[in-house]
């Protein structure tokens, strides 16, 4: 399995920023594939996420609040988050240092994977919620379906942070393999 690049987390981010950039002002308050988050909720995840794991690879203290920081402008609160996270882990030696994520201690390639493959499942949910389309990388996707199905298979059913997989034809595309592997129904 190919280790993950910073590269690859900008490309996502930057992917993903196209949807963000395309949300219309009535949108924000419809329903995500998340079903506990509105658009806005789901979006300010993905920057409050972002701030998470940048703090978390930099060694600063790290807030989990589930405050609003997206404000007045959500397009830049999420650019200015997309930035802080790639500039931490493209630190010289980020992806070699021990970071504590939210659920165990974890080598910093290994968080990398993480933040990739949540931005990658939660730009689904997005591109559903607002009826867009995801534009990220076949190549990249089914890197992080694969570490996915790995990293699945060593937690116990009851420790799993996404829902249950959910049953997906094998030729579907593999971001909505992806987002089944996690829980979401990519029937609908």
């Amino acid at each position: 399995m190919a280790a993950p690049t910073v590269d690859q987390l900008a490309q996502v981010l930057d992917d993903a920023a196209s949807l963000v950039a395309t949300v219309d002002s009535a949108q924000w308050d419809e329903p995500t594939p998340c079903t506990d988050w509105s658009v806005r909720q789901l979006v300010n995840h993905l920057v409050g996420g972002n701030l998470l794991f940048a703090a978390i690879v930099d060694g600063l203290p790290v807030d989990r609040s589930p405050a609003d920081r997206l404000g007045d402008d959500p397009m830049a609160a999420y650019r200015g988050a997309a930035r802080a996270v790639v500039a931490a882990f493209g630190r010289p030696g980020a992806l070699e240092q021990l970071v504590t994520v939210p659920f165990g201690t974890v080598p910093g390639v290994v968080a990398l994977h993480l933040r990739i493959t949540e931005v990658l499942v939660h730009g689904w949910d997005l591109a559903r919620a607002i009826g867009g389309r995801t534009a990220f990388p076949d190549d990249l996707v089914a890197q992080e379906l694969a570490f996915t199905r790995a990293a699945l298979a060593d937690l116990p059913t009851d420790r799993r942070p996404f829902g249950p997989p959910q049953p997906v034809a094998d030729d579907a595309p593999l971001i909505d393999q992806l987002a089944a592997c996690l829980g979401r129904s990519a029937s609908s």
